[in-house]
């Protein structure tokens, strides 16, 4: 799961296997090791009727209703959103890169419907 932090905003971008885990679990998660601690990272289905997003003992906690998440897995919906008067948030599914990445595994990755199949001749 990557996780993009940018002033009052927060972006989830999930791998094919974090989006079934959410969906069938109802809950996945993330950490980055810091020397002197550690920041974990989430997202778990609700019954709540909204996203939502709270920051807790260093934990990110994003909550979605599961009525969003119904077949999420398997359709072709992209990801979801919500503004409030303090953040905004969007989880989405994690696509290749246009152009790949050496050092990234994108194996996990939803194929980019940006990338066309070569032609053979």
């Amino acid at each position: 799961m990557k996780i993009r932090i940018k002033d009052n905003s927060i972006r989830y971008r999930l791998a094919q296997g974090e989006v079934t885990e959410l969906v069938t679990l109802g809950e996945t998660w993330s950490k980055c090791q810091f020397p002197s601690g550690e920041l974990v990272y989430g997202v778990m289905a609700t019954d709540a009727d909204e996203i939502s997003s709270a920051f807790e003992n260093s934990k990110i906690i994003t909550k979605i209703p599961r009525s969003l998440m119904n077949n999420w897995d398997i359709d072709q919906r992209v990801g979801f959103d919500k503004k409030t008067d303090d953040l905004y948030i969007l989880i989405e599914k994690d696509w290749q890169c246009l152009k790949p990445r050496t050092h990234e595994d994108e194996s996990n990755l939803y194929a980019n419907p940006g990338l066309q199949p070569e032609a053979s001749e």
